[in-house]
């Protein structure tokens, strides 16, 4: 095959920009029926292939907005928490200075 890449593992994800497969010889008709033509062959085998890259580009495509929303989800968790931990922190330190004020005023 001339194209870099394979069904399972395509060149590129989006479906726009990989090249159209073409029919091999090793590889059977593939139809049910018989075309009355060569090209209708060519087609519907063609199609059916593009199909599958279609959905598989689709299924990576939906499987990496998932996982970046996972990202920005944990991001979003450690900035709580860590906004969470300097009020504690400045509490803290509030809480030390009156301390230490009212054991200089004794």
């Amino acid at each position: 095959m001339n194209t870099a890449g394979t069904i399972d593992r395509p060149l590129t994800h989006d479906p726009k920009k990989q090249a159209p497969m073409k029919p091999s010889t090793s590889e059977p008709a593939g139809s049910a029926t018989p075309d009355s033509t060569t090209g209708a062959t060519e087609a519907r085998q063609n199609r059916n292939r593009e199909m599958q890259l279609m959905q598989e580009a689709l299924a990576r495509a939906h499987m990496h907005d998932r996982l970046h929303d996972a990202v920005r989800e944990r991001r979003a968790m450690r900035l709580a928490v860590a906004q969470r931990m300097q009020r504690r922190a400045e509490r803290a330190s509030l809480r030390a200075r009156r301390a230490l004020a009212m054991a200089v005023m004794q």
